[in-house]
């Protein structure tokens, strides 16, 4: 709350600096969207990837709108605000602040403070076409958090534009208004006031004025750490079961990961204290005239296993390739994904809680998105990670839990721009899901999801953007449904 109330003074007295008129500017945005269709949940595609404004139900609604500030001053110095409501029907709240914060930017340095919706960092993505990144990216609510970053790339002084760097660090917490309390069953766990960590580093090499190739590459981790573990008991009372440090030493080791003290659970002290998890990830692009070539891998880890390969190399993560025409208004890119998460440095052998076998591997089980604390690596239901490993929401038994993260998947998406006001977008996606090593599903079970969808925006209504898309989901996984959303938009300048 007092984040909030912070946030929304630097909203409201940001423009109130003195500067030129010219370099400031305040948008507003409008936005409904209303979906209905049948099946046991709406089609994966009309819900993953809309930062968690799109609701699991077949038949649902919501309304945004939001204000965003951007002033310049001299000396490379700015700010950017923003204040986005909304309020939905079958939705997680029927009413929810989706974003509120204040970046303050000098150069390329930017200190963000608050919720914001923000693509897939470091490594980048087609957005429209891409599945999703493997630890964090667009299909959740934003984590509220304080962050600094270096958004773009920097080159390093020195190298002659040959080598470049970006990357970020980030604290926050998962405020979850009771989500998990209401969602969870009596009998069941919950955790309340975790807490979030994440960090990246991104190199880029080369330089396009003399080569027309770019190699990238980089780490990027994530972490829940501290918070409290409920167990929710019949008529709606809880009990308090344990207490996870949230001291300055519990988040230097958010950010150093290391073993867990005599206030952890043993399972902590044996690895490392939290749910730690995230990617190694590379990128090679290639431009040929008007055209780019862009191969990528997310090579995905948790804890320390498989965090340098010590299993196998490249069993488990997402491969891309993207290709982006010159201008052609009938295909403007193309997208192929691949991913696997099925080996998790395979099944587990024995349980090392009790002894230590040198002689055997010890690392494996890793249960991908899933921690014996914290529940899932979700937030309000939905995954954090890849939405094709569907999160929580999706459970029938309301456990905070993936069902299955043990999952291989193919994915395609391409789009146009066949005239100025018309364009599309084709998503298609085919996973087989085996469940987790410790609770597998009884037969392999297979999902079929796609989207396609058509946007207007009409050179007449200048602002305003109407799109309308099918889903169609078939498989035995989520089940088979069929599904349409309208999404109305307006958007403008007040000054």
């Amino acid at each position: 709350m007092k984040l909030n109330v912070f946030l929304l003074f630097s909203i409201l007295s940001a423009g109130l600096v003195k500067a030129q008129p010219d370099t400031s500017s305040l948008t507003y945005r409008l936005e409904l969207g209303a979906t209905g269709g049948n099946g046991t949940y709406a089609p994966l595609w009309l819900t993953a990837n809309r930062y968690g404004l799109s609701s699991t139900n077949p038949n649902s609604g919501y309304l945004r709108a939001g204000i965003a500030y951007d002033k310049q001053f001299s000396h490379g110095w700015r700010i950017e605000a923003g204040l986005d409501m909304a309020g939905g029907i079958h939705h997680t709240q029927p009413v929810s602040i989706h974003q509120i914060y204040s970046d303050f930017s000098w150069k390329m340095l930017t200190l963000s403070v608050g919720s914001k919706e923000r693509p897939g960092f470091p490594l980048a993505k087609n957005t429209a076409l891409s599945s999703g990144m493997m630890v964090e990216g667009s299909n959740t609510q934003p984590v509220p958090q304080i962050r600094g970053e270096i958004k773009e790339y920097l080159n390093v002084p020195g190298t002659k534009g040959w080598f470049a760097f970006k990357g970020h660090i980030a604290y926050g917490s998962f405020p979850e208004n009771g989500w998990q309390k209401d969602f969870v069953r009596p009998g069941q766990y919950y955790v309340k006031n975790v807490l979030y960590h994440s960090k990246s580093l991104m190199m880029r090499l080369g330089n396009l004025e003399k080569l027309p190739l770019e190699l990238e590459f980089g780490i990027l981790m994530a972490t829940q750490f501290g918070g409290d573990k409920y167990l929710k008991l019949a008529g709606g009372s809880d009990q308090k079961v344990l207490d996870m440090p949230n001291n300055l030493k519990a988040y230097w080791k958010a950010f150093w990961p290391q073993a867990g003290g005599d206030d952890t659970p043993e399972g902590e002290q044996v690895n490392v204290e939290g749910n730690m998890l995230g990617s190694w990830n590379f990128a090679l692009n290639y431009y040929l005239g008007e055209w780019r070539f862009r191969a990528y891998l997310e090579h995905y880890f948790e804890d320390h296993s498989q965090m340098f390969w010590q299993y196998g190399c490249w069993k488990d993560g997402q491969l891309g390739l993207e290709i982006t025409f010159p201008k052609n208004r009938w295909i403007s890119s193309v997208v192929w994904e691949g991913l696997s998460t099925k080996d998790q440095t395979g099944p587990l052998q024995y349980d090392s809680f009790w002894g230590q076998f040198p002689e055997y591997q010890i690392s494996a089980d890793d249960d991908y998105y899933n921690h014996y604390l914290y529940g899932a690596w979700q937030y309000q239901g939905m995954g954090m990670g890849n939405p094709l490993l569907p999160g929580p929401a999706y459970n029938a038994d309301h456990r905070i839990t993936f069902r299955s993260n043990r999952v291989t998947a193919h994915h395609l998406g391409f789009n146009g721009q066949p005239s100025p006001e018309w364009g599309y977008r084709v998503l298609v996606s085919f996973a087989k899901h085996w469940g987790t090593y410790k609770a597998p599903l009884d037969k392999q079970c297979k999902q079929f999801s796609s989207l396609y969808e058509v946007t207007y925006t009409p050179a007449w209504a200048k602002g305003w953007k109407v799109s309308l898309a099918l889903g169609l989901d078939r498989g035995n996984y989520l089940g088979n449904s069929t599904g349409g959303m309208l999404t109305l938009q307006k958007t403008g300048i007040l000054f």
